[in-house]
């Protein structure tokens, strides 16, 4: 892939640009020196408990610069997706304080849970307090006609020294199982999430590389638009039918191709 064709890099976070609290190595010395060649970057990951004000303050904090409009979580345009495709809705929603914060900020009424059966739209974020009363009110609801709207379908978070807690897929399957039904996703793999980047990028698909330690949700769901990708590999895997147009270790093999 030849580099000096490419305008724009858009970086994952989790597990690519940092995992938990603490930045991958190289990730700052490749920035800098994309930014020297004057391309643009942005960070956009599937993040459903925070938008892009906290998650700048978090690279901040582990000595990345970057500026607000630079940074994109899934969380930020669930409210607007969910008004655009359905307009300003009742929505039985659940996940962080912010996500909720975010979709009442989109025009959205928050439905309470005993009160399932009023609800027009479902939205499901990563949630610590998911429970069985949580999962017999959002299924109860889809069952019932509510459209489904799932943040992003990641299995897994992952966190410091190889592990993870269950991610925000793993809510969202226990209700597309007991509701069956399956949900409109807002995030990588599906389309959406990538074409936001692209239009704040202001650059064609082609002209854009998308670096990401994820086989499915980063370079299946970035080749699904048209992107180049980076695979960031983890130790021992392999790419098997998906075909990266990079695949890499480190971030210092990326050093010097500008």
């Amino acid at each position: 892939m030849d580099f000096t064709s490419l305008r724009a890099f858009i970086f994952d976070l989790d597990g690519c640009v940092y995992t938990g609290n603490t930045l991958l190595p190289g990730v700052r010395e490749f920035l800098q020196e994309l930014r020297a060649a004057g391309r643009k970057v942005l960070f956009l990951t599937n993040n459903s408990r925070e938008a892009g004000d906290e998650l700048l303050a978090k690279l901040t904090r582990l000595g990345v610069l970057a500026a607000p409009e630079e940074m994109l979580s899934a969380a930020e345009i669930t409210g607007p997706f969910i008004r655009e495709r359905f307009g300003p809705s009742r929505v039985l929603a659940i996940g962080s304080e912010r996500l909720r914060r975010l979709l009442a900020e989109a025009g959205h009424a928050l439905v309470p849970l005993d009160a399932h059966a009023e609800a027009q739209v479902v939205a499901i974020g990563h949630d610590f307090g998911f429970d069985y009363q949580k999962l017999t009110a959002l299924s109860r609801a889809v069952r019932r006609g509510a459209a489904f709207v799932a943040v992003n379908l990641d299995p897994r978070l992952p966190v410091e020294a190889g592990e993870f807690f269950p991610g925000c897929g793993a809510m969202v399957e226990a209700v597309a199982t007991a509701a069956g039904v399956r949900p409109e996703v807002i995030g990588k793999p599906a389309p959406h999430l990538f074409r936001v980047a692209l239009a704040r990028l202001g650059v064609p698909p082609e002209d854009a590389a998308m670096v990401g330690d994820s086989l499915n949700s980063d370079v299946r769901g970035a080749q699904g638009v048209g992107l180049r990708t980076i695979w960031i590999a983890p130790p021992g895997a392999t790419s098997e039918d998906i075909r990266p147009d990079i695949t890499i270790h480190h971030f210092d093999e990326l050093t010097g191709r500008l």
